[in-house]
């Protein structure tokens, strides 16, 4: 397994066969990924990032590998750190150190290992921080981190949360894109991106059939109606779960089953977290589930599920498959748990296609760019990604997959800017 050096830039020796399995990885991924090679394209020749340095703290893979790469073809120098401390591909790490990215990242980081990578993202003094999740951005403003930073991105409605919560207590030290709030990003990337990977994490997880279970979701924002779907196209009995009246009424609507997810626990058979909030499936929801359930999150961060109680509960710890944890609890009930409750399409599969991730790593390019270009006219807030990049990452992503929409005439420009009868 890759194993960086966390205290030094200076590049590591890898594996080659390690390196090229990521390039073949890459070059895949790339093929894929249409409207972000389109604005590659676009940008080349022009070299905008020559000569600046980019932090990132992202999920390591395929997709993320494109993103890195076309960074460094626009010019930039660029720092590339986890998001998770069990997301990264290790061969896609060693690719990407080969190509002469500065990486601190591997697949099992202990949490202070994970930790001290971002500590050296930021400490190379980067001056735009493309963070997923926002634990870049945390540790830069609670350890004096951000000295040379101009602004950043975020990809996750968790991390948005999060930096919201940061503005608040304030002050923000520096502007940040909020790129989950464009519309090319969340009605894509959160509803389909992670509707089909976290159902393909469970399915090799588990290997078990959908059909027929009964699968409860807990939580119907974008993410949670994207797995819904797919589990219902799996031919799944779904049932919803929520806190917020409107999102339970528009999965009513629907058509999906909704309850208290005290009465969906002893009638489910999978259960997936997708809320972005702690403590969704807690002791009094575990101790009445049924023998041989399986839970999954699809939250960023492993708190949706309330592990501690199932490791000081089980009477029994199991390996039952790759990625796939048995807890036998004292009544002698069996509960499985994918990927020790981290983000289950990231740890248990490969993440989101790289079609979806083509539009969302497009937005965090040209957010990039855009803070390079006007920091200095932001405001230091969580700040929403221009109209002008979502509609342009739209029109290539049309355009990269073979597409032409029509324009308003003349006549209904002028008629959709009157108020007249």
């Amino acid at each position: 397994m890759l194993r960086l050096e966390i205290q030094s830039l200076s590049k590591q020796v890898a594996d080659p066969s390690l390196a090229q399995s990521g390039r073949a990885a890459y070059q895949w991924a790339r093929s894929h990924m249409p409207a972000l090679t389109k604005t590659m394209e676009n940008l080349s020749p022009k070299r905008p990032l020559e000569g600046r340095r980019i932090g990132t703290c992202l999920h390591i893979t395929k997709e993320t590998s494109v993103f890195i790469k076309g960074l460094m073809e626009l010019g930039a120098e660029v720092f590339v750190a986890a998001a998770n401390p069990l997301s990264t591909q290790d061969d896609v790490a060693a690719f990407l150190l080969s190509e002469g990215a500065n990486v601190w990242a591997w697949r099992g980081e202990t949490e202070e290992e994970y930790f001290d990578c971002i500590r050296s993202v930021l400490r190379s003094k980067p001056q735009v921080q493309v963070d997923d999740g926002a634990d870049a951005h945390v540790v830069a403003h609670q350890e004096n981190l951000s000295d040379k930073i101009v602004g950043g991105t975020e990809e996750t409605t968790t991390g948005i949360t999060r930096l919201k919560a940061l503005e608040r207590e304030g002050p923000l030290r520096y502007p940040i894109i909020g790129v989950n709030n464009a519309q090319t990003k969340f009605l894509f990337d959160n509803r389909y991106g992670t509707g089909q990977s976290t159902l393909d994490g469970v399915l090799r997880a588990t290997s078990l059939l959908i059909a027929g279970k009964t699968v409860v979701i807990c939580g119907y924002g974008w993410v949670g109606k994207g797995i819904a779907r797919r589990a219902r196209g799996l031919d799944g009995h779904v049932m919803i779960t929520e806190v917020d009246p409107l999102r339970a009424l528009e999965a009513h609507m629907d058509g999906f089953e909704v309850l208290p997810s005290i009465e969906a626990a002893p009638r489910g058979d999978l259960f997936i977290t997708a809320t972005g909030q702690t403590d969704v499936i807690r002791e009094e929801h575990l101790k009445g589930m049924k023998d041989g359930a399986v839970l999954a999150n699809a939250g960023h961060f492993d708190v949706e599920i309330d592990v501690d109680y199932l490791r000081k509960s089980a009477t029994q710890i199991r390996t039952a498959r790759p990625n796939l944890e048995e807890y036998v609890m004292p009544d002698g009930k069996r509960i499985y748990l994918i990927g020790k409750g981290r983000v289950a399409n990231l740890v248990a599969a490969e993440g989101h296609p790289p079609e979806v991730m083509s539009m969302s790593f497009s937005n965090q390019l040209l957010s990039a760019l855009y803070i390079i270009e006007n920091h200095s006219k932001l405001q230091k807030k969580v700040i929403d990604v221009p109209a002008e990049i979502d509609r342009q990452v739209a029109l290539n992503m049309l355009q990269a997959s073979g597409l032409s929409i029509d324009n308003l005439t003349g006549e209904q420009i002028k008629y959709s800017q009157s108020w007249k009868i």
